[in-house]
């Protein structure tokens, strides 16, 4: 892995693979031009819109708000379909509850450290808001801003293009920020996501998407014995603040090791140090393949009760393996259930947490006249 290679990505967007390389549905069904709906107003009467998209057998729903994937439907072995992103059903929950639920998340994924880095030998202050650290992109992150959206078919493929507008010095980070972000569904009925930025001064950018996966359905209980494959060797241990300590640790021995496919809940209990720091997993994977010009396989989410099957593919370094730590059973989803530990797990795709702290990890360093650019996709199976 090439440690100090840049994020950015000059030229054009780093192509996609075809499913049948992740072992995708082969569904047929043929797509259909989204559908847009209202799903609520702010309190200032701002109106949320969500989108409907079907395709290869997949339906989803994206809201303006925070780009949310509100619902994610995929069917069974039998062919039965069930939501399996966990959300809420109205706009009021999602703006004073949500934890991230479905979100796009900006202008920096993950943790950084006391809030604060250096760039190009000025400190920049963000904003602070998990302990003394800030965490995806501030008090007011990309998850909590309407964005634009416009609707595309392009051959066999549906989706949504989304866009927003990052000022300078929003929660901290230097440049105004363009950000244009393409949700696609695939005649395959994977779900694309390709992410695009550009700045007018030197900051730091970090995108990815925090959907709460649970493939037996939301609502539908623990994610303990769904089974997890994840290709990484190596992942990044944190301090009592869940920021990395810059060490670079193998999983071999440890309850990380997801080499092999394993229960989530098989080590999930041990009394590793990591562990109880994060009360249960929340760590990046040092996925052995490093950043990769075209999205590459990192990992297989598999549940053995619906043979529901999610593989992804990426072009990033890292990924946030969250094992849905702090639901708490006040959250109540679509299906009338409530929200537990453990429910729920996400698989953040992303550069390095605290990395503009870190020089010996991946740079997120964006300057004028370059590119930001990452992929990601998701594939279905059953």
């Amino acid at each position: 892995m090439e440690l100090n290679r840049r994020t950015v990505i000059a030229g054009a967007a780093a192509a996609g693979i075809a499913a049948t390389t992740l072992g995708g549905t082969a569904h047929a069904t043929g797509g259909r031009p989204p559908v847009k709906s209202l799903f609520g107003k702010l309190a200032d009467g701002t109106k949320i819109y969500s989108w409907s998209l079907a395709n290869g057998g997949t339906r989803m729903k994206v809201l303006s708000y925070g780009g949310i994937v509100q619902s994610l439907e995929i069917p069974n072995r039998k062919g039965h379909y069930a939501n399996v992103s966990l959300g809420f059903d109205n706009i009021e929950d999602y703006v004073a509850k949500s934890p991230y639920f479905g979100a796009l998340i900006g202008r920096y994924g993950n943790r950084i450290g006391k809030g604060k880095f250096t760039l190009d030998g000025k400190t920049y202050q963000l904003s602070v808001n998990d302990g003394e650290n800030s965490l995806h992109g501030g008090a007011k992150g990309f998850d909590k801003h309407v964005w634009d959206i416009e609707p595309f078919t392009k051959g066999s493929d549906v989706g949504l293009y989304l866009y927003y507008t990052s000022v300078d010095g929003e929660m901290g980070y230097p440049g105004t920020l363009k950000v244009k972000v393409t949700y696609t569904l695939t005649k395959h009925g994977d779900w694309r996501i390709d992410y695009a930025a550009t700045t007018d001064k030197a900051t730091v950018v970090n995108l990815t998407s925090h959907v709460y996966w649970n493939l037996a359905g939301e609502g539908s209980g623990t994610i303990e014995n769904h089974e997890l494959k994840i290709a990484g060797s190596r992942y990044t241990p944190v301090d009592s603040g869940l920021i990395p300590t810059g060490e670079l640790a193998p999983v071999a021995g440890t309850p990380f090791d997801f080499r092999r496919t394993k229960a989530i809940g098989e080590d999930l209990r041990e009394a590793h140090q990591q562990l109880l720091y994060g009360k249960g997993i929340d760590h990046n994977w040092v996925l052995d393949k490093g950043i990769s010009p075209k999205p590459e396989w990192c990992a297989t989410l598999k549940d053995p009760s619906s043979g529901r099957i999610l593989r992804m593919a990426t072009t990033e370094p890292g990924l946030q393996f969250y094992s849905g730590n702090f639901l708490d059973g006040t959250l109540v989803g679509p299906s009338g259930r409530t929200y537990r530990q453990g429910d729920a797990l996400c698989l953040e795709t992303q550069h390095f947490p605290d990395s503009p702290n870190k020089p010996s990890f991946p740079s997120t360093v964006l300057r004028p006249g370059q590119t930001y650019r990452s992929t990601t996709i998701h594939s279905f199976s059953r």
